[in-house]
């Protein structure tokens, strides 16, 4: 689908345009957004507006890394869009070709930030103020504003996990901390990259309109930089819940293992005590004594105290 926005010299605004070379030179600017495009819509980048063969090939490729290309009329941007479904990030492509009076938009799945840009030109009265690059710093913005709800969202788990009110086991936490870790990846995938191409428009020569707008494109360039700081604290945090998990895991089965231990330690003696008399030999003097059972237990009784109270006094029941 093909949508499509164009300013007429006393700042008219029209909606209902067709794509042709002669249609689109009338216009003061204008804005094309190609949603989902069918074949025959995608051939448009080539036979009307004449983008690189490259550019193009970019846009049919999905999940390209955000990246900056000039060229001689216009500038070509790959950006990616972050947005949660189920335990999953899922990662989308939104490329922009931006010349000095159009801004074309390309992406194969819905985008909730070109949609509000959309609307917020289509209803507004006074258009003065909106050109191509305005266009891309607005729903650029909007793009990058939603990772904040991400990390929010991720951040509340977090706390629900650490705080583990409702019991969970440690192999439930672990699952939920791990999907975290891994949800967390993904962000980075996708904010790092970004905020790279920031940093390369705001340090480019070649971007006469970035550099006019330096400030607001700086906004945006904070932005990332928060969320790649907060994305990287959080990892830390997982981290750490994870090592104090594990060292409770390993605190536990050490003190499983010494309770055995101690209790090993006190019947080998007196195993191997009742295996002596329990060989069933012959010729055993003690066995024709009238109490030599009761002396055995007695003496068995006297090894495992002495042993008890020998484990307490080192304090290994402490």
């Amino acid at each position: 689908m093909i949508n499509i926005i164009g300013v007429l010299p006393d700042d008219t605004l029209e909606t209902e345009v067709k794509v042709t070379e002669e249609n689109l030179k009338r216009y003061k600017w204008y804005w094309v957004d190609f949603s989902d495009p069918t074949a025959d819509e995608f051939r448009l980048l080539d036979s009307v507006f004449h983008f690189h063969p490259l550019a193009i090939e970019d846009c049919g490729i999905l999940l390209q890394r955000p990246k900056l290309d000039y060229y001689d009329e216009y500038d070509f941007y790959v950006t990616h869009i972050a947005k949660q479904e189920d335990k999953e990030i899922i990662k989308e492509e939104l490329d922009f070709f931006v010349g000095p009076n159009y801004i074309v938009t390309f992406h194969f799945e819905e985008s909730k930030e070109v949609e509000q840009v959309w609307n917020r030109i289509t209803n507004q009265a006074a258009i003065e103020k909106w050109d191509p690059y305005y266009i891309f710093y607005q729903t650029l913005d909007k793009l990058v504003d939603a990772y904040f709800p991400l990390i929010y969202t991720i951040e509340a788990k977090l706390d629900v996990i650490e705080d583990n009110r409702q019991n969970q086991s440690m192999d439930e936490l672990m699952d939920e901390l791990f999907d975290i870790r891994h949800m967390l990846l993904h962000i980075r995938q996708t904010v790092n990259p970004m905020r790279d191409l920031l940093y390369r428009m705001l340090n480019s020569q070649h971007l006469t309109e970035v550099i006019n707008r330096r400030e607001y494109f700086s906004d945006i360039y904070d932005h990332l930089l928060k969320v790649s700081e907060m994305v990287s604290s959080n990892r830390e945090i997982t981290t750490d819940i994870r090592d104090n998990y594990l060292s409770v895991t390993s605190h536990q089965s050490n003190e499983v293992m010494k309770i055995l231990t101690i209790i090993t330690s006190i019947f080998t003696p007196l195993t191997l005590i009742s295996g002596i008399y329990g060989m069933n030999f012959h010729y055993m003097p003690e066995l024709d004594e009238r109490y030599s059972y009761f002396i055995v237990l007695g003496i068995m009784l006297v090894i495992g105290l002495s042993l008890f109270f020998w484990f307490k006094k080192k304090g290994w029941f402490d």
